[in-house]
């Protein structure tokens, strides 16, 4: 089920790191650096998610407990805001790292790059330009203007990814996409 994705992602892995090394010089991401898990809706695609949880079933017990305590929090803060959009940290980071970082969904391989997105005709920056991170050197908080020139042209938002023509390439259909805890609790959009 999961060996065309499996080649998609190694594929679409190596844009990745081509795109960060191009953009090496604004991005502070290292190791323990976990803002961009800290909050979010992470959105995934069906066949993301599936192949998430395939990630989950691998790991040692005592991390699923600490998983399962992670979402069953999440759950009862999500049931006490009645807000349209819960931001929350991923369950599946466990002190400051991925616990399922090989199988982790398109949202999260992208987290940190600056691109274009052409759907909505705008310079996309991750969140953590605000908090004097990637890209925020060269980040005009006052008149948000980006001081670059060599915004990567690639769109990365992840109906964009799964309709492009590498995914083609791989015949994977995706599905519809959900935020993580949706896909987790079994709600719709």
């Amino acid at each position: 089920m999961f060996k065309n994705y499996s080649e998609f992602i190694k594929e679409f892995d190596t844009v990745l790191k081509l795109l960060f090394t191009s953009q090496k010089k604004y991005i502070k991401c290292k190791k323990g650096c976990a803002n961009c898990c800290s909050k979010g809706e992470y959105p995934y695609s069906q066949m993301e998610f599936a192949y998430l949880t395939q990630g989950f079933i691998n790991l040692p017990e005592d991390k699923k407990i600490i998983i399962q305590n992670n979402i069953k929090n999440l759950i009862e803060e999500k049931q006490k805001n009645k807000n349209i959009r819960f931001e929350h940290k991923c369950p599946f980071l466990i002190e400051n790292e991925c616990s399922v970082y090989e199988f982790r969904g398109i949202i999260c391989r992208t987290f940190g790059v600056c691109y274009y997105d052409d759907k909505e005709g705008y310079v996309r920056l991750p969140d953590c330009v605000f908090d004097g991170l990637n890209y925020s050197e060269y980040f005009d908080k006052e008149t948000n203007i980006l001081k670059i020139t060599d915004v990567p042209m690639v769109n990365l938002r992840i109906d964009r990814v799964l309709e492009s023509e590498l995914a083609k390439k791989y015949k994977i259909s995706c599905g519809e996409i959900r935020p993580l805890l949706n896909w987790i609790v079994g709600n719709e959009k």
